[in-house]
């Protein structure tokens, strides 16, 4: 996969911020798994007034498995953004699912499958 950057788009006309995301797309339509592309943002911090200053918006929501899926190959070093983002939605929502999809995570299932789908 490449860096994270630029507009991928698949077959149904989904636009996607990056590849990684394209292909958990793909993967998921693949293996029949139902999902749903950013459907919600969720506010981490309000101002003052009450006006969102902060929000975390998931990558996916897997309907049937009721969990939201976040996926990054950015190397592990520079995740970090990412989990402090997830450590405060899980505080702030604890009642409601969220895994974290990491660029060890795509290597390891494409070791499993012998799929080459990190770059």
């Amino acid at each position: 996969m490449r860096p994270e950057s630029g507009d991928f788009q698949d077959d149904s006309g989904t636009v996607f911020a990056n590849e990684a995301e394209l292909e958990c797309a793909r993967l998921l339509d693949y293996y029949g798994i139902q999902w749903e592309y950013e459907p919600h943002s969720f506010p981490l911090e309000t101002d003052e007034e009450g006006r969102v200053v902060e929000a975390f918006t998931p990558d996916f929501f897997l309907p049937e498995q009721d969990i939201y899926l976040e996926v990054t190959v950015m190397k592990q070093s520079l995740i970090t953004r990412k989990n402090r983002k997830i450590r405060k939605f899980r505080e702030r929502y604890p009642d409601i699912k969220v895994k974290l999809f990491t660029r060890r995570d795509f290597e390891r299932l494409g070791q499993k499958y012998g799929l080459n789908l990190v770059t």
